[in-house]
């Protein structure tokens, strides 16, 4: 049997103590369900969890929270952005993807990156000879190296590269490129999104085995595929049963968790909602509307309008507003709240909602314990 939203989110897992501290909207992070969710990552990764893992840090684009996991022994890492790879990059991880192909300017900015972080092996992605070639022009120029892996395209259809041919043709373009180390393969799978753990499997396994027997192709040819980074949140379960040396798991969403992938993933459970955002009640338009500061300037709305988040301390609110300061519920229990009255919001997608936000207030145990800026949240640090 499904559980239903009462069970997965009960309203005591986030207590706060210090409320008169907070101003609202703010993001809040948990820690001791941060704590658990990194531990759950390491366990479902498997024995080799440290030579296998590369959390993807666009979901939190913290510094600090790259630090615990540096502290745990995690020592590959992906990205995004720019801002996020340099983030990553200060905060000492010294094995960085960002699994983006560079176009314009940010080609400049690979470079100058490599020329002001000369200890980390930084790579990123390209999926067109064009692209590939405009990368190894000017590295080379700058007198550098830089990693480059083939993004595969497993059906997703956003990037990437589908033949297996063509995959073949790039991979030994990127062998030949002046400047150019060859690192190897990545696969992002976003679309699938099946809630039984077994539907999953079968939808991965395919796209699983394509791309390793390319793998070892190449390799019998000659050119070494040191990696293949794979899959996402949702597949990560998945890939983590593979064994195989080449093979990395880049979770994201996981560190937080979230509404989302709490409903819909049964064999994510282990994971705890950790990234909330807290808020208060600004008025009471009629007797059965409670209107919320939590508005789309600090709760992401790329979901539906009814499902963008969850009230646990009200249960049966339905969301019929969502502007850009308010957020209106229709409830019940409507005259149980008065302005100035708080509870926390958790978004069905965190991933865009903690970058709404300037830093996070850590809670531990109900008390106020930190403040985290979202490091990585323009697109832009200094390079």
């Amino acid at each position: 049997m499904t559980a239903s939203l009462q069970e997965l989110f009960p309203p005591n897992l986030w207590p706060i103590h210090q409320t008169d501290e907070l101003l609202s909207p703010q993001l809040v992070v948990f820690r001791e369900h941060l704590r658990n969710n990194l531990d759950t990552m390491l366990r479902i990764a498997g024995p080799n969890a440290l030579q296998r893992l590369r959390p993807h840090c666009k979901t939190h684009k913290m510094s600090a929270i790259v630090k615990m996991q540096l502290d745990l022994g995690i020592t590959k890492h992906k990205a995004a952005t720019m801002a996020e790879a340099e983030m990553l990059a200060q905060s000492g991880v010294k094995d960085i993807v960002l699994a983006y192909t560079m176009i314009g300017p940010n080609v400049a900015r690979a470079v100058k990156f490599r020329q002001v972080y000369p200890d980390v092996n930084f790579m990123v992605t390209v999926d067109t000879a064009e692209s590939l070639e405009r990368l190894s022009g000017q590295i080379t120029e700058a007198g550098l190296t830089i990693g480059a892996l083939v993004d595969v395209n497993p059906g997703r259809d956003r990037t990437g590269v589908r033949e297996l041919e063509k995959v073949r043709d790039l991979y030994q373009r990127v062998y030949q490129a002046e400047g150019v180390t060859a690192a190897g393969f990545h696969m992002y799978d976003g679309h699938f999104h099946q809630s039984s753990p077994e539907e999953r499997y079968a939808a991965v396994l395919p796209e699983w085995e394509r791309i390793k027997g390319l793998r070892d192709e190449l390799e019998a040819s000659g050119l070494a595929v040191p990696r293949i980074i794979c899959g996402g949140t949702p597949t990560f379960p998945v890939f983590a049963q593979f064994d195989d040396p080449a093979l990395e798991l880049s979770p994201g969403t996981c560190v937080f968790h979230d509404v989302g992938y709490g409903t819909k993933y049964p064999d994510l459970q282990d994971f705890r909602t950790a990234a909330v955002v807290f808020t208060r009640v600004v008025s009471r338009p009629t007797e059965n509307r409670v209107t919320f500061d939590a508005g789309t300037k600090s709760i992401a709305s790329d979901p539906p309008i009814p499902e963008r988040v969850y009230l646990p301390a009200i249960p049966d609110a339905q969301i019929v507003l969502h502007n850009e300061e308010h957020l209106v519920v229709e409830t019940s229990r409507a005259n149980e709240y008065q302005p100035g009255d708080w509870v926390v919001a958790l978004p069905r997608h965190v991933c865009p909602t903690s970058p709404m936000h300037k830093e996070a207030v850590v809670i531990e145990n109900g008390e106020i314990v930190d403040r985290w800026p979202v490091t990585a949240r323009d697109r832009q640090l200094t390079i």
